[in-house]
């Protein structure tokens, strides 16, 4: 009975703009389409500009940080923006034009019937997450997780973490609480007690133990991993030739500021989680240790397969109907992100 409570209470609106969306997939739909297959400009013509998501100012940190040259076009704004259904209601606003995000929010936008694409890849091998209980728990392994609530973000990779996290461990979604919530309002169910256990970024870790170890919260490390790092965009962004190559611009610059704040780990603690997040340096330097190999693959194979894995994986629990995912991928961008960094960064 949970489930379909869940599904109602989170999918409820999304299903009627999907119902209102259903309408364009007619002609204009399929134009657009055609116009997002056609082979991308090697110049962006004068005047092109981006909105483009920067949770909490990362890129144009990691930019600036890094003295990149500049974008051929101009970005009209860096929109402080993150979680994954956050940035499905900015892109149906036509308020961005290009978000970074994990795997789950692209499948979560098909099933609302809202067309985007992926446009860059990057793979993750170790966990960017891990599972915090509320204060006072006694919970020590996911096996625990059985009869508990749990935060469960259904359009985040917080959520793929934690589906991926029960199947290792043999729980059914009928054997656990699941209480649909956005990953920004995990660290209050927690505290509160609404839920027994939320997936944390390994970022926001040590702020919540500082807080709350002393009262017997704790984490729960695991080897899950949400592989996938990833650009994406709206179709209708996409058949846009101008925006279009300007994406294909950005994507080279994307993935050089991931490698350079990789290789200065120490100038990134002090000017993003010290001067930015507040955290000390110890906390920062515990993160960067954490912090994943930046992997641009060349070939998308491994990330279809992958993608396709979490959409079944979703399926199976009744939260997204079964579909193909390669319908997902633009591959028109496949190369870029690879070509752009030397050769140990290729995956």
């Amino acid at each position: 009975m949970h489930r379909r409570l869940f599904l109602t209470s989170v999918l409820g609106a999304s299903a009627a703009v999907a119902g209102l969306g259903g309408c364009a997939h007619g002609s204009a739909a399929a134009d657009t389409e055609g116009a997002a297959t056609k082979p991308l400009a090697d110049q962006v013509p004068a005047g092109t500009s981006l909105r483009i998501a920067s949770y909490q100012g990362v890129q144009q940190l990691q930019f600036r940080l890094a003295k990149l040259p500049g974008l051929p076009f101009t970005v009209s704004s860096w929109v402080n923006i993150g979680a994954g259904p956050d940035v499905i209601n900015a892109f149906r606003a036509k308020s961005l034009d290009l978000a970074n995000n994990a795997g789950i929010p692209p499948i979560q936008a098909h099933y609302q019937g809202f067309d985007a694409k992926i446009v860059a890849i990057g793979i993750t091998r170790k966990p960017n997450y891990l599972f915090a209980t509320k204060p006072g728990s006694d919970i020590r392994t996911v096996a625990d997780f059985k009869g508990r609530k749990l935060a469960f973000s259904q359009g985040q990779a917080q959520g793929v973490v934690l589906l991926r996290a029960l199947k290792q461990a043999g729980l059914t979604y009928d054997e656990v609480k699941l209480v649909p919530l956005t990953s920004n309002q995990f660290l209050t169910a927690l505290q509160s007690g609404q839920v027994d256990i939320a997936p944390l970024a390994n970022s926001q870790a040590p702020a919540y133990l500082k807080q709350y170890e002393g009262k017997g919260a704790h984490t729960i490390p695991t080897d899950v991993v949400d592989l996938l790092n990833l650009l994406w965009a709206p179709v209708s962004v996409l058949a846009d030739p101008a925006k279009a190559a300007a994406i294909a611009a950005y994507v080279p610059q994307w993935a050089k500021g991931q490698v350079w704040q990789y290789e200065h780990p120490d100038v990134w603690n002090e000017e993003f989680y010290v001067k930015t997040q507040n955290l000390t340096p110890e906390q920062a330097r515990g993160i960067s240790e954490l912090a994943n190999k930046p992997l641009f693959p060349p070939s998308w194979d491994e990330a279809v397969k992958w993608e396709q894995e979490t959409a079944d994986l979703l399926a199976e629990g009744g939260f997204v109907k079964k579909f193909d995912v390669s319908s997902l991928f633009d591959h028109r961008f496949e190369s870029l992100a690879a070509k752009a960094v030397p050769a140990q960064y290729r995956r």
